[in-house]
């Protein structure tokens, strides 16, 4: 694609997108926000279990991977690998999948762009890649949606699918910028915004906009989630701090430990991983409507 700006090559970096892409509505959003950004050279995608929604939860995931990009025309230009179907079983075995391998591939290679992975389900492959080959740990930063409230913690789905990998990563040396589930949630979009900004940009925009709106009311009878007239684009926080990292807007924590009721065990004197406690939406979402509109003016070919 021929975008009206160009990024200099030395503020380039290797992207990994690992997502559990049908568990609802909103990674498609951070898919095409990625696939979309200049800054980012997209090393492959990764499709992510996501529990108990599905017994084919990780191949639902890959499927959906499949079908966005299709819609985009790019399904021959982006790798996507599969990941592990299950959990952990504990924190010290992995389930190794070509996801990890990925994973691994690519923090072995050399290149002189760096190589961070996004999460935006659980941790499985980025902990079963360490399990396998613990010199990935120096050679790649993650980014992870996931994880409850500071300094308590709690339920959060991400996590929840995943416990025993989010430790294995806590306790690895990976460089680990976490966005817990209430700096996620300021991602915050009405449906009517998303109608006027998003559904009239062409194919994917238009597919964007309907499957949200299928999601928000085939899950309409619960009672706490969904709300019924807004959305949480929860994931796109993983695109815009990789175009910027709001280098005031997080603090440096010891890594804590993960209980089985999710809440958070400190560990005094444990290394520190990045914890947002804020995120720009206006940025995040600007950001990603104007890459839309200037997609499809490229794809219509409008000078």
């Amino acid at each position: 694609m021929h975008w009206p700006y160009a990024v200099p090559e030395e503020k380039k970096i290797r992207l990994i997108v690992n997502t559990d892409a049908k568990n609802e509505a909103d990674d498609q959003y951070a898919i095409v926000h990625a696939l979309l950004t200049p800054r980012f050279r997209i090393a492959g995608m990764i499709a992510a279990h996501f529990g108990e929604r599905s017994v084919t939860s990780m191949e639902d995931s890959y499927e959906e991977i499949n079908k966005v990009l299709g819609l985009m025309g790019m399904q021959s230009h982006v790798k996507v690998c599969k990941g592990a179907a299950s959990p952990l079983p504990d924190d010290k075995r992995p389930v190794p999948s070509a996801g990890s391998e990925l994973i691994i591939r690519e923090a072995l290679r050399e290149d002189p762009l760096p190589l961070y992975v996004i999460f935006l389900g659980p941790l499985t492959d980025l902990a079963s890649a360490y399990l396998q080959e613990p010199r990935i740990a120096e050679r790649l930063t993650a980014v992870w949606i996931g994880g409850g409230t500071y300094p308590e913690g709690g339920e959060e789905f991400n996590l929840g699918n995943d416990v025993a990998a989010a430790n294995a990563v806590l306790r690895s040396p990976i460089p680990l910028w976490q966005v817990p589930k209430n700096v996620y949630s300021m991602i915050r979009v009405s449906l009517a915004e998303l109608a006027v900004r998003v559904r009239p940009h062409g194919e994917i925009g238009k597919y964007l906009f309907d499957q949200l709106v299928e999601f928000n009311l085939a899950w309409g009878g619960k009672p706490r989630w969904p709300k019924g007239e807004m959305w949480c684009l929860g994931d796109s926080p993983a695109v815009s701090l990789l175009l910027d990292d709001h280098m005031f807007e997080y603090d440096l924590l010891e890594a804590p430990l993960i209980g089985q009721d999710q809440r958070y065990v400190p560990q005094p004197g444990a290394r520190k991983i990045r914890v947002y406690r804020y995120v720009d939406s206006r940025f995040t979402l600007e950001d990603f409507y104007a890459k839309l509109a200037l997609f499809e003016l490229i794809e219509r070919r409008i000078p």
